[in-house]
Order: structure tokens, then sequence, then C-alpha cells
């Protein structure tokens, strides 16, 4: 167990490179299940999510090797079960992607319930229900219990354009009978990697970056190598960690197709980036100041669907207007509990209304203090260290469990940065 102590106000100034995009790596390691080739995945993060995952593969007869940094072969000759151990499967949300590969490879899956962040209900029912119009049968009894004799292409239409959904069936798909045509699909970057990484194997998938994606069916995969694309999560992240803090970052690896929407959010809070090519450079002076829209109307942040500002963003951005002049209102529709942790933001003296459990005004800025925090959540401890880094004085941030199952080697990352921030062993 380990814990974050902070001291804030010192801008952060430097070089930061972005690491591989986490949620493209679990997908895609799920995915080498798919043939009994070798496939090599390269810029994988070192972040706990990715170890509970290569845990699970080794557990259902995998050899997982690690052949250079950030670069793994793994080889799946023969699957020895298809049965996710309970005690890997609660770790983490991504388990559930195994449900997908080991029902086209062997005919049927056993799957606990999969863990994860505590942001809200989040139903499993679009991946079950697309799993069964490719032909798989369901029983829930404790476990999730999938088998099909043979999956047969069809037309699906998902009922939330659901990313772990799409990917599930997506696995499923290829190895399936026939044409099959998903509708209402997610169309996030991971999706694409991972459709780009299937189409490597041997699949044929059309529509990539859609909502529509045409599959055609094939026998068997084949190995390849492949590359994860890099974390526009993290990107954003340090955006708004060098601008809350009024530091300068350059960015590496931040491919600008990416940032569109979240160029538009951040504009709308004052905040400015130069590219150049694949490099970002944020720089100290900001305006820092809220844009009204037409008439002096209140603006508002809200996260939709990709190519809308995503999701996983909005506790970032919530965090960067308590440092910006003039009043903003985040509208975070997807979860219902990821905005719960804006209460100890106002123990620090943030000047936030929460209205409902989606909507929450921010006006700014705000003076803010250090404070003890415990992190629900990737992305609210993310949101809880820019937070901790802004402050007068001394911070704690328990549970940093949660933070660097998506950040990977954070307090040594921001360190280099002029962050003040140590990470401290609490086990004894």
């Amino acid at each position: 167990m380990f814990k974050y102590q902070i001291t804030g106000g010192t801008p952060v100034r430097g070089t930061i490179r972005a690491n591989g995009n986490k949620n493209a790596a679990l997908p895609c390691l799920a995915a080498t299940l798919l043939t009994d080739e070798p496939v090599v995945l390269q810029n994988i993060p070192d972040i706990e999510d990715v170890q509970v995952m290569m845990e699970v593969l080794a557990y259902l007869g995998a050899t997982v090797e690690q052949t250079a940094d950030r670069e793994y072969r793994i080889t799946t000759g023969n699957i020895r079960t298809n049965k996710i151990p309970e005690e890997l499967s609660t770790k983490i949300r991504a388990s559930i992607l195994f449900a997908g590969p080991l029902l086209a490879r062997t005919g049927g899956v056993t799957l606990p319930p999969p863990g994860g962040d505590v942001i809200g209900r989040r139903r499993l029912d679009t991946h079950f229900l697309a799993l069964s119009a490719l032909g798989a049968t369901v029983e829930v009894d404790g476990m999730f219990v999938l088998s099909a004799a043979r999956l047969k292409g069809t037309e699906i239409f998902l009922d939330e354009a659901s990313v772990t959904a799409t990917e599930n069936a997506l696995m499923a798909a290829v190895l399936s009978e026939g044409e099959t045509v998903i509708e209402n699909a997610a169309s996030e970057p991971h999706i694409q990697d991972l459709c780009a990484m299937l189409n490597a194997m041997g699949a044929c998938i059309t529509g990539i970056g859609s909502n529509i994606l045409s599959i055609s069916g094939v026998k068997r995969l084949h190995g390849a190598s492949f590359r994860i694309g890099s974390d526009y999560m993290e990107i954003g992240s340090f955006i708004g960690l060098a601008a809350a803090t009024r530091g300068e970052l350059t960015i590496e690896d931040a491919p600008a197709r990416h940032l569109r929407m979240m160029r538009i959010a951040f504009a709308r809070l004052g905040i400015q980036w130069e590219q150049d090519g694949d490099v970002i450079h944020v720089p100290s002076r900001q305006t820092l100041a809220v844009s009204s829209d037409l008439g002096g109307a209140i603006p508002k942040i809200d996260d939709a669907p990709w190519p809308g500002f995503p999701p996983d963003l909005t506790s970032i951005v919530l965090v960067v207007a308590t440092q910006v002049a003039g009043t903003v209102l985040i509208y975070e529709k997807m979860f219902e509990s990821r905005m719960f942790f804006v209460d100890k933001l106002i123990g620090m003296g943030a000047r936030i209304v929460l209205c409902d459990p989606h909507r929450a005004v921010v006006s700014g800025p705000s003076r803010l203090t250090g404070s003890v925090l415990t992190s629900p959540d990737v992305r609210a401890g993310m949101a809880m260290v820019i937070a901790a880094l802004c402050a007068e004085g001394d911070s704690v941030i328990h549970n940093v469990y949660q933070i660097e199952r998506g950040y990977e080697n954070l307090a040594a990352r921001l360190a280099g940065l002029g962050a003040n921030i140590t990470r401290v062993d609490v086990t004894n």
C-alpha cells in the first residue's frame, strides 16, 4: 500500500512523453487469445491493469515474454481453461474482455463479475446481448457462463455505444461464420487500435473509426506485431496539470487527431497549446478565463461518445476549472457516481455546486488548501493529484493503487517535472 505526499504551489516544467493507451492495451492483450501463433505488442504501459491482464493470460495457458522495453510476445498455443479466476476478475473491469475471444476460440467462457472503478452502475447487458446475437447462450448464476456450438455472423445494433461491448462483439465476430455488421458501435481511438491489430492478424474489418463496423468472419487468425497508440487521457491530464499549476510542458507522442474536441473544451477555459507534428507545447502564459457562450450565457463542458469530449477527462477538467476565472457547467452524462469526489475539492476551498449526480457548476478561481484525500477511481485520483499540486500547503492522497491502475510511475514522472510529490510505502 502506498500514498502520495504532495506540497503544492510549484508550477510543473519540462518534457514528458505520453505512454501507450491503457484502454487499447487491455483489449489487444485479450485479443492475443484468438490465435495460437505469437503476437508481439509494443508500447504497452507498465500499469497495474496490464499486469493483471497478463496474469489472466498466463492462467489461461498463454506464454507471456517481455522482449524489450514495453514490448511483449504472447503465445497461446493451447488454452488449458476457459474459466477466469475470481481473484483476478474482480481486480479490473477489463476482465470482461476475455468473454469474446474465449467464446470464439473455445466455444465457452465462465466469468465472475468484473471489478474496476466505482463510478456508478456499469451495465453488462450490452455485452451479452451482442454475443447472444452471434449465437451464444448466456446463463447467470453468480457467474456469467457463455457457450456456443458455433458463432454465426449477423446484424447487431448495440443498445448503447459501449466501448468494451463493441470490443467483445468484434473479437467474437472475427472468427464467426459469415458477415457481421455492428451498428451504434463505439469508435474511440482504442477501438480503432483493436481493429487495426485484428486486421494485422488476418481479420477483415471495415468502417474503422465510424459507428458502423462490418466484419467478414475468417476461419483462423495468425500472429502479428502491433504498436499501441498513445494515451490521449494522459495527454489531456498533463495539459490540465500544466495549465492549473501555471506551468509549461512539452508533451511528446501526442497526435493532433485525438485532441480536436479536447482543444475545443480546454479553449472554453482559456487554455491553448501549440502543435508541431506529434509534439505539443503548453505555454505558461494562459488566459485561464471562462469564455462565455453567445449572449453571455454560462458555457458547459459535457462528455459524449467519441469524437465527443472523453468522459474520463471530466474529472480532470473540473479541477482545472477551479483555477480559472468565471463560471462553467461540467456535465458528466454517463456515470452517476463520477462526480462524488467533488466534496473533497469543496473541502479544499473550491467553489462548486453539485447540482445532481451528473452536473456541477464551478466558479473560479479558487484558492485551494492542502488536505487528506482518498482516490476513489483512476481519473478522480489524478484530478486530486492536480488539485493537491495547485493547493497551498501539504496534501496526502491514499489508495493510490487506483491512480496507478492507469498512470505509469506517476509520482516519479511528475517529480521529474519539478512537482513536489513523493510516493510513500505505508504497508508497515
